[in-house]
């Protein structure tokens, strides 16, 4: 099976520590079906909902690195872990 691309928003609040290399996972719904191996591409948002286009995060590729579900995560949800990237 191919790895999938996930396009996903991302609250500001938490891009620059993305960015940083800080925060190197995501709690997020498992509504994708994420899989180790797939990529992820942020679009960087404001808490209103509206895009922050010129957020140096917007269209980096990171790489789902590990993928964590059960043990104390609440049902339908998934820890992943990321790694940018570097093209």
């Amino acid at each position: 099976m191919k790895d999938k691309t996930h396009r996903i928003k991302l609250l500001n609040e938490f891009a620059d520590d993305v960015l940083e290399g800080r925060k190197l996972f995501e709690i997020r719904e498992n509504d994708r079906g994420y899989q180790k191996g797939d990529h992820v591409i942020f679009e960087v948002i404001s808490k209103s909902g509206a895009v922050c286009p010129q957020h140096r995060l917007n269209d980096r590729e990171y790489e789902i690195t590990y993928v964590l579900s059960g043990w104390g995560i609440k049902n339908g949800y998934v820890v992943f872990g990321i790694k940018e990237i570097k093209k």
